[in-house]
């Protein structure tokens, strides 16, 4: 059963967009690129499962399933659209993208962490992803959640000291940080096995990959993704870290107006 969806939009332009968000966020998450893009297009964002307004995830079967699955059903309601994902996000855009093609007219990924492709290309990045997990993992096998949430932030987090987030967020991010780990089936297993050959190739549309500068990881995950790919391109933006959608929306909003405006 896919649970409770909670919806919103932003902007009131005439160019549909589905929008999906990053762990440990909400659907809001996309108001600042609402708002830079609000001209030309409106944003419909929802909150995943386990976030926002939206009902948890009920534990049964794949998680990411779940999160594809409420993508679906908004999408149900728009039809075939422009798709925006941030981080986990970008991940059900890319995953929507390759089972129902012809439901995404353009995809946008900002830092898709979908790890599988990056460590089958590459077996030392799967070496290197445990490593610098590993505080992460420790905190939240000793089910110390406020300290998985800290490890989290330091390694995605745009370089903001953990004491100087407001303690009603940093208490959200510790509440749902057990979705990081129901996601890995997923992102590090390929549980929906998109690495299978010619699957990739089903999403023939044109794709646009955008990481930041100051990002770890993004440079092979974004290039593992690229090259499976039919109509990748990949662009690179200074000064702006992973949460750059929420941190310098306009400066992110600028590639994507001219990608969606291009023939």
């Amino acid at each position: 059963m896919i649970p409770h969806i909670h919806r919103r939009s932003f902007g009131t332009g005439p160019r549909p967009v589905l929008a999906i968000h990053c762990s440990l966020a909400h659907s809001g998450a996309w108001r600042g690129m609402g708002a830079a893009l609000g001209d030309m297009a409106t944003l419909h964002a929802f909150d995943l499962p386990c976030h926002g307004k939206s009902s948890d995830w009920d534990g049964r079967g794949v998680m990411h399933d779940t999160a594809t699955d409420m993508a679906l059903a908004v999408l149900d309601d728009l039809g075939p659209v422009d798709v925006i994902g941030h981080s986990f996000g970008a991940t059900v855009a890319l995953r929507i993208a390759i089972e129902h093609p012809s439901l995404v007219r353009k995809l946008v990924m900002f830092e898709p962490v979908y790890f599988a492709p990056a460590m089958a290309d590459d077996p030392a990045f799967a070496q290197v992803y445990a490593r610098d997990t590993k505080v992460f993992d420790d905190a939240l096998d000793a089910d110390d959640r406020m300290a998985a949430a800290r490890a989290f932030s330091a390694t995605w987090g745009d370089a903001a000291s953990w004491d100087d987030i407001p303690l009603s967020t940093r208490t959200y991010m510790a509440d749902r940080i057990f979705f990081v780990r129901d996601s890995a089936s997923f992102l590090i297993n390929d549980s929906a096995g998109l690495l299978a050959p010619g699957r990739f190739a089903a999403a023939d549309m044109p794709a646009l990959l955008v990481r930041g500068a100051g990002s770890p990881w993004a440079l092979p995950v974004s290039e593992a993704i690229a090259r499976r790919l039919p109509q990748a391109q990949q662009i690179t933006l200074d000064g702006i870290g992973h949460m750059g959608p929420i941190t310098h929306p306009k400066e992110a909003s600028d590639p994507v107006r001219q990608f969606l405006n291009a023939t």
